[in-house]
């Protein structure tokens, strides 16, 4: 009987890894998301592993062959506790696969403020600035009310362009 297990991969080489796992005919699943990350101060859109350094593997404990697993070019290791590798649920690598997009993608969900939450803009004009979250708007825009030399003004944001103050 086949379970799912987790690698560790080495930093930034999830794809590497199965890549080359599956040149040697492991079946593996690396689950990937569109995030957002600054690039030269902007924020872009870029397709990631959905989990940094980690990816699945399916395997038998009685027919296949682990040897060559640790030693494949991007693998750090296999996740163990104690001495037992890691099994994942089959009902985790289905909720994942079920969320995927058509193209296999997952769309994470963007971040719920509620009104009156404080929080900062992280792009564009007023980078830095903290504001008050207002209103949620059409077309993934919100509303915020922001403090300049002493007068609360309302403006709108994309939601992309905040973060919650911490």
């Amino acid at each position: 009987m086949k379970n799912w297990y987790l690698i560790h991969t080495k930093p930034k080489q999830e794809t590497i890894a199965k890549d080359n796992l599956e040149r040697q005919n492991y079946p593996v699943y690396l689950p990937i998301a569109v995030v957002r990350r600054k690039r030269r101060g902007k924020s872009v859109r870029v397709i990631e592993a959905m989990f940094p350094r980690y990816l699945f593997i399916h395997l038998s404990e009685e027919t296949d062959d682990w040897g060559p697993i640790r030693s494949t070019i991007g693998v750090s290791s296999l996740i163990r506790f104690g001495i037992d590798p890691a099994k994942i649920p089959q009902t985790l690598i289905d909720a994942l696969i079920a969320r995927e997009n058509s193209e296999g993608i997952h769309e994470l969900p963007m971040k719920d403020f509620e009104q009156g939450q404080e929080v900062v803009i992280s792009e564009g004009p007023f980078e830095g600035y903290e504001a008050l979250f207002a209103t949620h708007e059409p077309k993934e825009r919100v509303s915020l009310l922001l403090k300049i030399a002493g007068k609360t003004i309302k403006i709108q944001l994309k939601q992309d362009l905040i973060e919650p103050l911490s």
